[in-house]
């Protein structure tokens, strides 16, 4: 093993074991993300602004009992379907802001949501490997408040197997968490805590987080993890992957070796089920007619009986592929399901040579497409699908692991696509295909712009690492502009979305903090 790799690691280490479990107000104080070399040789600009074109489709239902669409998770709504009511940034004369949230370490937020009454940000972040939960003004990107998570069991098995894939194919944690309708954030962290947090001012007039509620899941799941003075355990481990409400108002859990609960935040009755030999990387979709969850070997519609027990109502298996491959954190769909069109459900597969997006009638299972994207050998996503009126739109990962292994100057092999059911219903067709190389973010449409949003990167020759956001026309795949957020490793993304804010700001979470881009105009 490197020497430089061991170091990292052992910063992990410290700055995950020094992690408190405070709510107090934050530092005021904080520096901006440090860009690395090469930024005055590369365009802030390119392009031009966009005119609004809406693309067509019915609005998203809310669920009842989650936060509004567009504000409440890190998949926009609980269809996850990863699109915008409001507008996005149009290019209009672009400010860039950013800052650091890792207090000299890596400071990733990989969720980022916008609490209704208050209209500040709720975002969970990290330092180091330890996550955070942060309250930040949407306009200068200060923290008003803090409250530290418990780290991840993942961390100490990076540290003592000398191997960063144990932190970065870790999903579990508290970044699939969701604001409910009175804008307290829902989160399950990595003690087995599944816990709701309020935001609000103390008597000295400081923001803080407090916790109105704690349902304790240790009592059913398997907790024997890894810790610093145990760092081999000999029983299971099972955490907490994502959290959500169905439309019922029960909230649901799952975890990566495959088991499927939920609580009942009335009376605390807690009900779990098990999808055997299977594991869950990714989090869910609910609608008023049920849950779709994909393990890595199959999808699944779901609802709970009247007892809150999640039972199956269908199961459709995939082509889960012979291998992981690069551009996904495990051997399966590196997607979670979308609810879009007429009864939809879009998922990929993994298949060998080229991955497929497979979309079925959400009520029965029965199969509407299954199309490949992207070229024979070089396709992957790990990202979700966007979907919206009858279209899904798509990035390729293939080549991207995590922001250590990406060498100076280099990328991916890109693509981006477009892919409509037709109109009948019977089958899809690729629209159109974008060059672009978004490596790793979750791509998100700004529903009344009729805009794309990725983080691009290409490869140079001169090792500049030259991070964009990048605007893309929904209807023909034609980009329209791109703002440089920064230049070298501090402003990789490491598979954190995009969020659109409703005053039309792009937010990116990158591995030095958080970035905001948003028109002058």
């Amino acid at each position: 093993m490197r020497k430089p790799l061991v170091a990292a690691l052992l910063s992990v280490a410290l700055s995950a074991g020094m992690a408190g479990t405070a709510g107090t107000a934050a530092p005021a104080a904080a520096d901006t993300i440090p860009d690395g070399p090469g930024r005055g040789f590369v365009p802030a600009y390119v392009g031009g602004p966009a005119t609004p074109k809406p693309l067509a489709g019915r609005p998203v239902p809310a669920n009842p009992h989650q936060g509004p669409v567009g504000l409440s998770s890190m998949h926009a709504d609980s269809y996850a379907s990863d699109t915008y009511p409001f507008m996005g940034p149009l290019g209009r004369n672009p400010e860039v802001l950013n800052e650091a949230k890792g207090g000299g370490l890596p400071g990733l937020c990989s969720t980022v949501t916008f609490a209704r009454r208050t209209g500040l940000i709720v975002a969970q972040c990290t330092r180091g490997q330890n996550f955070v939960l942060r309250l930040i003004d949407p306009k200068t990107l200060k923290d008003l408040a803090t409250y530290d998570l418990p780290p991840r069991p993942s961390t100490v098995q990076a540290v003592f197997s000398l191997s960063l894939d144990k932190v970065f194919t870790d999903t579990s944690g508290g970044a699939y968490y969701y604001l409910d309708p009175q804008d307290r954030a829902v989160i399950a962290d990595s003690a087995f805590h599944l816990r709701r947090f309020a935001h609000e001012k103390g008597p000295d007039g400081t923001w803080r987080f407090t916790v109105t509620d704690d349902w304790d899941l240790s009592r059913y799941l398997p907790h024997d993890c890894a810790t610093w003075t145990n760092p081999w355990p000999k029983g299971e481990c099972d955490p907490i992957t994502a959290v959500g409400p169905d439309w019922d108002g029960l909230i649901w859990w799952i975890t990566r070796n495959g088991r499927i609960g939920t609580v009942d935040p009335g009376t605390g009755t807690v009900r779990m089920t098990r999808l055997p030999g299977e594991s869950i990387q990714n989090s869910f979709a609910t609608a008023d007619d049920g849950v779709s969850i994909v393990s890595d070997h199959a999808l699944y519609r779901m609802r709970a009986d009247e007892n809150g027990t999640p039972e199956v109502l269908w199961r459709q298996p995939y082509d889960r592929g012979s291998a992981r491959k690069p551009g996904q954190i495990d051997q399966g769909s590196g997607t979670t399901p979308t609810f879009f069109g007429d009864g939809y459900v879009a998922i990929t597969d993994n298949a060998d040579d080229r991955m497929n997006i497979i979309v079925r009638r959400r009520n029965d299972g029965r199969p509407i497409c299954r199309i490949p994207v992207f070229g024979s050998g070089a396709s992957a996503t790990d990202n979700t699908l966007v979907g919206y009126g009858d279209s899904l739109f798509i990035e390729n990962n293939y080549g991207y692991r995590n922001f250590f292994e990406l060498p100076p100057g280099g990328s991916t092999v890109g693509g981006v696509s477009r892919v409509d059911v037709k109109p009948d219903g019977n089958g899809c067709e690729t629209v159109w295909t974008s060059k672009e190389r978004s490596p790793s973010t979750v791509p998100k449409v700004s529903v009344p712009a009729g805009l794309l949003y990725l983080y691009t990167k290409e490869p140079r020759n001169d090792f500049i690492d030259a991070w964009y956001l990048t605007a893309v026309d929904v209807h023909t795949g034609r980009t329209v502009y791109k703002v440089l957020t920064g230049t070298g490793k501090w402003f990789d993304n490491n598979w954190a979305p995009i969020t659109i804010g409703p005053d039309g700001t792009a937010y990116l979470g990158v591995i030095g903090g958080l970035v905001a881009v948003r028109d002058r105009e």
